[in-house]
């Protein structure tokens, strides 16, 4: 038998360390599957180190569908989720509200129905689904289980009966907060408790043990006064059909807000002669009818014989029970109910089925006399709905009523099931007092009252994207002999449910209405909101609860007994509950070996907030703990504890703060680390590679804090409601010196599922590796991201409250041989924060990697650095940042070497010496020291240098941004600082604007991008010829749809060209567009990437070729990095585009977990950019080679003639001379006659071919 519930439950060469995924696979899915994708196949084997810089905390390849870079949900809507491979969390089903807990629903056989998901959400992926669905992992299909109004707090699925047991505070069927799921919903034979259910298990026993905050057996129960509460008709929209012409009986409002028998004009109803007919009203609110009283008309002999009551909101008629005023007995009627004639009071009709409506109609078919009629018409209920507009029945009673401040508007039903009222707020925070419902409900009795809110679905009237969370304030008693109100109670709600959904506020003791107090509800928005906002207000239910009494918060059940013993005594686990002071709450069932552990908000004479049940109740050591327990989870032996304590009821054991650790088997607390510095609602376990492919259990803690504490020699640090221990290690992950994935949100609840990966729910952003703001790439062992060192630049968030001082935002990564520039133009509003900039020195023997931006980072030693970080390869990848003397507020956009001096720009201020800093500093990589003196400071409003451009083979480094001269000097937009000289010159004397981009395309033609004005005309791209000191407008710039934001090369020749840019204007929320130009004209990329902003551009080569294209090279790809919006996909930070078709490349998420941007793409050897690949050697190397092969042919042609001609001489009987017979002159003359030697001149033949004179 199983049986599940849920559980609330380097060298320099080496300075990127590699890192494939901080997850290793998990043991494959048999149905959940995911859908891996296709490599791009990227070749950066020529580029050396490659780099992304930008603003996020956590970024992934996109590796399988359906991850994205969405940011986790903060209104209060939780998640399905399982795992992909690569460790990154994937959502299988968004909820609207909370799921709070889940448990695999298994047959006897052991065959998997679905995983059982409850909570308070009112839809569960796109399917409406009021609390309670059925997740089939096979398919994902979503299947509702109606038939509970309220939330589902703990599920427990038994196999060995196929039973689900169901607790929260509901209500379903005959039951309230308790009840079973078979092959449908089972009431259980105690009808539920009188209080919530937040926890059940399976004791060792077998029995069923249900936990929470309850008092007794039972559901609601028949009041003191039943049917005691009036639905007020005073203002319904009251119509008939087919009334009378007779004046003073035709109109139908004749009839309501009457006590009595009267009968006559004004008093009266009558439907026109031997005409069947109806009356019937339609309200602005909801009821949930118990009784309906009917006066029947004696007028001229006439009266209604039959009738039947119709419900508008369902179009159903309604089932109705009455005494026989003849017979006495209990009778039933539907369709045809009588009504008696001459009838001298009322006749009254209970609804057997009491379900909630806004309209209902009376359809009177048969009568007496000359036709039908009525003298009165009443509706009661038992509990008390309290709508916002609920009207005063004048004479009939005091009634439930309302009030309200502020621009509250109605709103029309709808799909709910009646009007509310709506409110839209404005105002960064909205003001909490700015709006305010309150409802007075009429309570004739005291006692114990379940208290529910109705809120209607913002899908109905399409505010989805406006709802939030409002605050409700209850004033439930008074304090008795003082004459005030007791203590209110107050409690938070999200109202981002997409359908109507119930919660349930408040449940314990209201007063009833008295001449000094009455009960009220007050609506308000919650603080610390964002505008615009739209609250809604509509009803509130008080429900009398009644109950056997005798429990505490625990109860057990034997499922094979058919009734309850209500003799508490018997059970050794109710007898605990009641050992305990009254009104226990238990939040937590956990069952290890023979024992019971329970957790809560409780206490006794030596227990406090936790204890265990093995032979009887026993308290832990210490006593317990300080203070409640939201949750625990056990791994193995160890509970892992989390509430809003801080060490054990005794003192003994400190440092628990929020969160603590118990060892079962050696009876003993041990802290993790000193805890957390507030609350711990949820422990949530995940499976995380902390060991390199070794996955390992690690402990999620959830809640409310902002800090995990200090501990040992580990300093405190910032968290944002989400932490995780790692029990290998006995350390927090933050604490660890190793790389990992980045996890942000929150987890709320997970459980196995049999061959499957586990699920989990929560709200939940996650990448493949945690960095910030810059991060590696690799493709040497298959495409990868790495930290940028050996343990990353230590790169923190800058504070929030920094606003850029410039205008311009863009960015520049350069070196001195790099053909590739980017371009960043002004978007308004859009700050610079996190990364901007980047490049990797190698010159002189060094080898650091430099990135700037506006940052926080530690240096190796532990000091601060601001905005400009330096990793030494040549050091250990030593982290340094630069000397004291710029402004932490400083931005720096651009980045440019020449020799061992780093030129960086940007919005940069402060003074070094005697040398102010405006825009530009110039710093020595090789002495770690700012050059002296600095250039003089370029002038202006507003400086900013945007783009850095060192001249190839030239002592000229050009800066282009928004100044206007530098010092003394002018030079508007472009400036170039000649190195050699320690001066400026203004590169021509026709441009000015603002300068956003430099490229060389080789040591004298520079591109230049901006909003530039040349000559008097404005453009977009212009090109500067250095050595004739002239610029020209770019062929075909000024066809661009709007302002350029980055530009790079087509190819290594520059005959083409991308550009990414702003349609229009430089707005965030303007239109993007891509264009290449193909050497004669600019071609705009289809389909558009809607209000994107690129940052870079850069191509890059493949291993394999794609599908060819016009605008790309089958071994090309371009890269594009941004804030970008992919059609068919959504956010994404990086793309890869092949010509016809955009992938998603990187996805990232900042610490909130919002989307993350990329800012520049950033080589170690950008001369390898055009030479991966698919190999296409260049005309000179072409030449080269052509001319080797030549030579080598002429070589064989001339070693194969020599053959040739030895091979003759020797057919023709030529010899080798013997030289070695040659000792003189005289003995070679005595050897060859001389008529041998000039025979030949006297014509003699010597042989075949001699030649003659």
């Amino acid at each position: 038998m199983r049986c599940f519930s849920s559980s609330r439950s380097s060298t320099a060469g080496d300075a990127l360390v590699f890192l494939f995924a901080s997850l290793c696979a998990l043991p494959s899915a048999i149905a959940i599957t995911f859908n891996p994708i296709p490599s791009p196949n990227l070749d950066l084997s020529k580029l050396g180190r490659v780099a992304l810089a930008g603003d996020f905390d956590s970024i992934s390849l996109y590796q399988f569908q359906g991850q994205n870079q969405n940011a986790f949900s903060t209104n209060g809507s939780t998640a399905l989720l399982t795992t992909f491979p690569n460790g990154n969390f994937d959502t299988l089903a968004q909820a609207d509200a909370t799921i709070m807990t889940m448990c695999p629903f298994l047959a006897t056989d052991g065959a998997l129905n679905g995983v059982v998901v409850g909570g308070n959400f009112t839809s569960l992926g796109n399917t409406e689904a009021q609390s309670i669905a059925l997740f089939n992992p096979n398919n994902s299909q979503i299947t509702p289980l109606p038939g509970i109004s309220g939330k589902v707090n703990s599920l427990f699925c038994d196999q060995k009966s196929a039973t689900v047991y169901v607790g929260g505070s509901f209500v379903g069927g005959n039951s309230s907060n308790a009840i079973a799921w078979v092959t449908g919903w089972t009431n259980l034979p105690f009808a539920g408790f009188n209080g919530p259910v937040t926890s059940i298990t399976m004791a060792p026993s077998g029995n069923i043990i249900f936990g929470g905050a309850f008092d007794g057996l039972g559901n609601t129960t028949t009041p003191d006064k039943p049917d005691g509460q009036v639905v007020n008709l005073g203002s319904g929209d009251v119509t008939a059909g087919n009334p009378s012409t007779t004046t003073g009986f035709s109109d139908p409002h004749n009839i309501i807000c009457k006590t009595g028998d009267q009968d006559g004009p004004g008093n009266t109803f009558l439907l026109a002669d031997n005409t069947p007919g109806s009356w019937q009203e339609e309200f602005g609110f909801g009821f949930n009818p118990t009784k309906l009283r009917l006066y029947n008309t004696k007028i001229d002999g006439r009266g209604t014989q039959t009738w039947r009551f119709t419900d508008l909101s369902s179009g159903g008629i309604m089932n109705m029970t009455y005494t026989d005023p003849k017979s006495g007995a209990q009778a039933f009627c539907d369709a045809t109910c009588p009504l008696p004639a001459n009838n001298q009071s009322a006749q009254d009709f209970h609804f057997v089925n009491v379900v909630g409506m806004n309209g209902f109609r009376i359809d009177i078919s048969a009568w007496y006399g000359s036709g039908g009629g009525l003298s009165g018409v009443e509706l009661f209920q038992d509990g008390t709905y309290l709508s916002f507009n609920e009207p005063v029945c004048d004479d009939v009673s005091n009634g439930a009523n309302s009030t309200s401040t502020g621009p509250w508007a109605q709103a029309p039903s709808g799909t709910s099931t009646s009007a509310y009222l709506t409110a839209l707020l404005q105002g960064s925070p909205v003001n909490p007092d700015s709006a305010s419902v309150t409802f007075f409900p009429d309570i004739k009795q005291s006692g114990n009252y379940s208290v529910t809110v109705y809120t209607p679905g913002c899908i109905g009237d399409n505010t989805c994207s406006t709802r939030g969370q409002v605050n409700l304030t209850g004033i439930m008693g008074d304090s008795p002999g003082t004459g005030t109100a007791a203590a209110p109670i107050s409690t938070t709600l999200f109202q981002t449910n997409n359908f109507d959904k119930f919660d349930q506020i408040y449940y314990g003791y209201v007063d009833a209405d008295s001449g000094s107090f009455r009960p009220s509800v007050t609506l308000t928005p919650a603080a610390n909101q964002k505008g615009p906002l739209t609250v809604v207000a509509q009803r509130v239910r008080f429900e009398l609860l009644n109950s056997t009494g005798g429990l505490n918060g625990l109860f057990e059940y034997n499922p094979n007994q058919a009734t309850v013993d209500t003799d508490f005594s018997n059970s050794m686990i109710d007898s605990a509950g009641m050992q305990l002071d009254t009104g226990a709450q238990v939040n937590s069932l956990i069952v290890v070996g023979n024992n019971i552990f329970v957790g809560g908000e409780f206490s006794s004479s030596n227990i406090s907030n936790i204890f265990s049940i093995g032979n009887d109740a026993t308290p832990l050591p210490g006593g317990g703990l300080n203070s409640g327990v939201q949750d625990v989870y056990a791994d193995g032996n160890t509970l892992y504890v989390g509430g809003n304590f801080t060490s054990t009821r005794d003192g003994s054991i400190k440092n628990l703060n929020g969160v603590a650790a118990f060892d079962t088997s050696s009876n003993a607390w041990q802290p993790l680390g000193a805890g957390v510095n507030g609350i711990v609602l949820q422990v949530v376990p995940i499976q995380l590679n902390i060991t390199a492919n070794h996955p390992e259990t690690v402990i999620t803690v959830n809640g409310f804090f902002n800090q995990v504490n200090g501990f040992g020699s580990n300093a405190s640090f910032s968290a944002d409601n989400f932490a995780i221990w790692v029990p290998s290690h006995q350390n927090w992950l933050n604490n660890l010196d190793i790389t990992t994935m980045a996890i942000t949100g929150q987890l709320v609840t997970q459980t196995g599922v049999p061959g499957n990966p586990p699920l989990l729910a929560g709200s939940i952003s996650s990448g493949t590796i945690g960095a910030s703001d810059a991060i590696g790439l690799s493709s040497s062992n298959g495409l990868a991201v790495q930290q940028v060192g050996s343990s990353g630049p230590n790169i923190q968030r800058a504070p929030p409250s920094f606003t850029p001082p410039s205008p311009s935002n863009s960015s520049n990564s350069t070196n001195t041989t790099s053909i590739h520039k980017r371009v960043v133009g002004d978007l308004s509003g859009a700050d610079v924060n996190g990364a901007a900039t980047g490049l990797f020195y190698t010159g002189s023997n060094l080898n650091i990697s430099i990135i700037g931006g506006h940052f926080t980072a530690r240096s190796t030693s532990g000091s601060p650095i601001s905005n400009l970080v330096f990793v030494n390869g040549s050091a250990s990848d030593a982290v340094t940042g630069l000397p004291p003397s710029i402004d932490s507020s400083s931005t720096f956009l651009a980045l440019g070497t020449t020799g061992t001096s780093l030129f960086a720009g940007g919005t940069i201020a402060g003074r070094i010496g005697n040398d102010n800093i405006d825009g530009l500093v110039v710093y020595d990589l090789s002495t770690a020291a700012y050059v002296q003196p600095q250039p003089p400071t370029l002038a202006g409003s507003n400086v900013a240098v945007n783009a850095i451009a060192p001249q190839p083979s030239s002592a000229s480094v050009y800066i282009g941004g928004v100044f206007t001269n530098a010092g003394s000097f002018p030079c508007p937009a472009l400036c170039a600082y000649d190195t050699s000289r320690s001066q400026w010159t203004r590169p021509g004397q026709t441009l000015s604007g603002e300068v956003t981009g430099l490229m060389w395309a080789d040591g004298n033609k520079l591109f230049v991008s901006g909003n530039l004005t040349l000559g008097g005309n404005s453009t977009q791209i212009a090109t500067y010829d250095a050595q004739a000191q002239t610029y020209t407008v770019f062929n075909g710039a000024n066809t661009l749809p709007g302002p350029v934001t980055t530009l790079t090369a087509g190819d290594s020749s520059y005959n083409t060209l991308w550009a990414g840019g702003k349609t229009n204007s430089l707005q965030a929320s303007s239109p993007s567009y891509l264009s290449k130009y193909d050497g004669t004209t600019w071609q705009t990329v289809s389909p558009s990437l809607g209000t994107s902003t690129i940052f870079d551009l850069q191509v890059l080569s493949t291993t394999q070729n794609h599908g060819s294209s016009s605008l790309l090279a089958d071994n090309q790809v371009l890269l594009l990095t941004g804030q970008l919006q992919l059609p068919g996909f959504g956010n994404a930070s990086a793309a890869l585009f092949n010509g016809t078709t955009f992938t998603p490349f990187l996805l990232s998420n900042t610490v909130d977990g919002g989307a993350g941007t990329l800012r520049a793409a950033f080589v170690e050897n950008p001369s390898g950019l055009f030479q991966g690949g698919v190999h296409h050697l260049a005309v000179g190397f072409v030449v080269l080679i052509g001319l080797a092969i030549a030579l080598a042919l002429i070589f064989l042609i001339v070693v194969a003639g020599i053959l040739v001609e030895r091979y003759r001489r020797r057919r023709e009987g030529y010899v080798p001379l013997n030289t070695g017979t040659i000792l003189s002159r005289n003995n070679n003359m005595e050897r060859v006659p001389p008529e041998h030697l000039f025979g030949a001149l006297g014509g003699e033949k010597i042989g075949e071919g001699s030649p003659r004179l």
